[in-house]
């Protein structure tokens, strides 16, 4: 059975606003009225277990600027306690929130994300992240986010005290024997006095370790930094890869350092972001795309961009060629999507329009477009070269888009014994077929 299983693709979906095209919520069938409404999430989380896919993922951003009238306030909800909601609806898909270190309490953070273990059977996982404005830091009584070096070490030592609270002690060890007046053993539930650079706790949690052990580790972060983290405490990881070329980079990449650890047997499952505009027939799946970049925001698209290159692009000309970027090794900002950008530019010589039009759906994620075959031709071809694992969803609409990737796709993917026509068990570490 499990190796079965592993001959098959995991599949999560990222849930953010109404899609991740910026112009999905201007769409006159769009959700927009529904982003506050936690029904609206517990409906897309009830979708994607009909489709079977692994998990659905919240990313997070501890700040709203309301800079614009424009400006989507996407992350409404916190993700720990939206995905509680979605629990209660849900029976087998995986539940995955973003946490950042450089803003979370470990503590608190542990006793959240095992209390919501606990609740599910153990179907939890989280994304460690360490933010990436100043924006956030100002939210919490900081003047700016420390450097990018600072900030991966502590989120190295968050993790490693995250470990520490999830397996502070075991359920076994609440043993309720009444006829002996003994509740616990407290013999084997001691506390193991972290003392670090950042955080002090004496422990243990006041929650045991959950049905799977602990909940699932993912990462994101694809600099030099974020790669070590991942070798060190990940599970999975999130990456970002347009093309074929920059997944088999990152995948050697991560399998080097990898190599050069402790580990050097460890395996950690690589899930790039995926877009996909599916139809029965590839034109109708391009008029699918037009369509909405037909309603793109410019502006908004330009302030993304900025964002993403960490500079101001508001002057640049949209029919210019876009104006030489800084080498990755002197950019400061997350790196993973940088990289991905200067090779959006490498590839195509774009103008500022053109890049716009390429980063307007998932900012640059492998973006397929076409019938199901064409779709699943190209996921089986990443899968079975080593370079993916499976994909996170990043739907351009919702629920319109993960509606056709479930109809369309995931019968494709079936057809060729590709993925589940059922769940095989009931954790999260189950459905990824990790230890």
């Amino acid at each position: 059975m499990s190796n079965f299983k592993n001959e098959q693709l995991n599949i999560g979906v990222l849930l953010y606003g109404c899609g991740h095209h910026q112009a999905a919520w201007l769409m006159e069938d769009s959700s927009i009225e529904q982003i506050g409404d936690i029904s609206y999430y517990q409906s897309l989380a009830q979708l994607s277990e009909n489709g079977l896919l692994d998990a659905v993922f919240f990313a997070d951003n501890q700040s709203f600027p309301a800079k614009s009238d424009s400006e989507l306030p996407a992350f409404w909800l916190d993700p720990i306690i939206n995905l509680t909601a979605i629990s209660q609806v849900t029976h087998h898909i995986g539940l995955v929130s973003t946490i950042s270190s450089s803003f979370s309490n470990p503590y608190t953070v542990a006793r959240q994300l095992l209390t919501l273990d606990h609740a599910t059977n153990g179907r939890v996982g989280w994304n460690l992240v360490t933010s990436m404005s100043d924006l956030e830091a100002q939210n919490h009584s900081m003047e700016a986010l420390p450097s990018h070096d600072k900030r991966y070490q502590k989120a190295n030592e968050f993790a490693e005290l995250m470990d520490k609270l999830f397996t502070s002690w075991q359920k076994e060890h609440f043993i309720h024997d009444r006829d002996n007046n003994q509740l616990i053993k407290h013999d084997q539930i001691k506390p193991f006095n972290h003392s670090g650079e950042h955080f002090q706790v004496n422990g243990p949690l006041s929650t045991p370790s959950s049905p799977q052990g602990k909940p699932v580790a993912m990462q994101a972060g694809a600099s030099k930094q974020g790669i070590a983290l991942a070798v060190k405490h990940a599970d999975a990881v999130y990456s970002v890869s347009w093309n074929l070329k920059q997944a088999k980079a990152y995948r050697a990449k991560l399998n080097d350092a990898i190599q050069q650890s402790s580990t050097p047997n460890k395996y950690i499952k690589v899930f790039p972001g995926l877009v996909t505009y599916v139809a029965e027939t590839r034109e109708a799946a391009l008029f699918k795309k037009e369509k909405l970049d037909k309603r793109l925001p410019i502006e908004n698209a330009i302030k993304q961009l900025s964002t993403f290159v960490r500079q101001d692009c508001t002057k640049w000309a949209l029919d210019e060629p876009v104006p030489t970027l800084p080498p990755v090794e002197a950019f400061d900002g997350p790196v993973g999507r940088y990289e991905t950008i200067l090779e959006i530019i490498e590839d195509t010589q774009p103008t500022v329009r053109e890049l716009l039009g390429y980063l307007n759906a998932g900012g640059g994620h492998l973006t397929l477009i076409g019938t199901p075959v064409e779709i699943v031709d190209e996921m089986e071809r990443w899968f079975k070269l080593g370079v993916a694992d499976g994909f996170n969803l990043m739907p351009p609409t919702l629920p319109y888009s993960l509606e056709d990737f479930v109809e369309f796709i995931v019968p494709e993917l079936q057809r060729r014994g590709l993925y589940r026509e059922a769940y095989f068990g009931h954790t999260f570490k189950e459905h990824l077929n990790i230890n």
